[in-house]
This record gives C-alpha cells, sequence and structure tokens, in this order.
C-alpha cells in the first residue's frame, strides 16, 4: 500500500522485514509446536526493490536445530502485474527459540 512506501515510492525495506519475521516466525512455530520468539537477524539482504501493486511471497527454509533454536533462511520473492518471473527481492538469516508458557526456553524436540 502506498502508506508503506520510502520516500523513493518502494515498498519500505521495514515492511518488508516484518513480513520476513511472520513467514519465519510461522514456519518456526509448526516445526516446534509451540511459542517461539525471533532472538536475532543473522543476516539481512535486500537485492532489488519491491513496488507498490507487487506480489509478494515470503519462503523458509530450515537450516539448523538446536537444543531451544532453530535457524531459517528466508528468502522474499516479488511477481509485478507487468512481467511473467518472480525476481528474487531479500534474503536473511533469522534465528528463533522456542519458548514455555512462562516464557523460558524449552526444548524444540520435547
Amino acid at each position: 500500500m502506498p502508506s508503506d512506501t520510502n520516500a523513493n515510492g518502494d515498498i519500505f525495506g521495514g515492511w518488508l522485514v516484518s513480513h520476513m519475521d511472520m513467514g519465519a516466525g510461522i514456519a518456526a512455530r509448526r516445526r516446534a509446536r509451540c511459542r517461539v520468539v525471533t532472538v536475532a537477524i543473522e543476516s539481512l539482504k535486500f537485492i532489488k526493490p519491491v513496488f507498490v501493486g507487487d506480489t509478494v511471497s515470503c519462503y523458509a527454509e530450515l537450516l539448523n536445530v538446536g537444543r531451544t533454536s532453530m535457524h531459517f533462511k528466508i528468502e522474499v520473492w516479488s511477481l509485478s502485474i507487468s512481467e511473467d518471473l518472480s525476481k528474487k527481492v531479500a534474503e536473511g538469516l533469522f534465528i528463533f527459540v522456542a519458548i514455555d508458557e512462562s516464557g523460558k526456553p524449552c526444548a524444540v524436540d520435547r
């Protein structure tokens, strides 16, 4: 939406990061089968701009599972209405920790 744009009229990077975090969080919660929290974004790279009206898709790949943590590679692809091919626009490494009801780290594989 236009309210999600930066001064250049492209989608604001913070909007994109929040959607990457939500996508990775969904994957982490499904894997851990409990609450999870983002503890770090180890890397983040914006490759190409995302424009208003583009369709944006986030893909999560589980790279590593520790006792309480999970590392996910997130790729973001966008598709413009005027193009036939999607293009990769961002990627990052997000780390999540599984937590129990009291907010304490818990084992991913219980």
